[in-house]
């Protein structure tokens, strides 16, 4: 199975940095019954930052509203497939041709040998590494 690249919606806010915070704002979602296929968060000047891409943007959305979750959108590229050796630097290889900076990359291997990754260029840049991916919209 070759992978697999999309470029997704995800969403992201910024709260505060403390206790509770991140169970507060996921626990919106699984009481809504919407699947996350990645969170990524770090702090970010003495808050923190969250990174959601969700199975369902819609359903998302809606829980977020309910919540009056401020949530912002972009871009990002969602990439599934088998794991081997070297996967991850061969697909960021070719973005670095297309001479696009990659600026977070979060990537995981799970069981089964299949592996999933999220990672984010510029907005200014998505069109053409998506091109230099052969991504399709998800």
């Amino acid at each position: 199975m070759a992978e697999t690249v999309q470029v997704v919606d995800y969403y992201y806010l910024t709260s505060p940095d403390k206790p509770g915070e991140g169970v507060r704002v996921l626990s919106v979602f699984r009481d809504a019954g919407v699947n996350l296929l990645a969170v990524h968060a770090f702090p970010e000047a003495r808050r923190w930052q969250v990174d959601i891409v969700p199975e369902n943007g819609t359903a998302f959305m809606k829980a977020a509203r309910k919540a009056k979750l401020k949530l912002k959108k972009k871009k990002a590229f969602f990439v599934t497939g088998y794991d081997r050796i070297g996967v991850l630097a061969d697909m960021l290889d070719k973005v670095a041709k297309a001479k696009i900076n990659i600026t977070a990359v979060t990537a995981l291997s799970a069981k089964w040998g299949q592996y999933s990754a999220v990672f984010w260029v510029k907005p200014k840049d998505v069109g053409r590494a998506s091109k230099a991916l052969s991504a399709t919209m998800r």
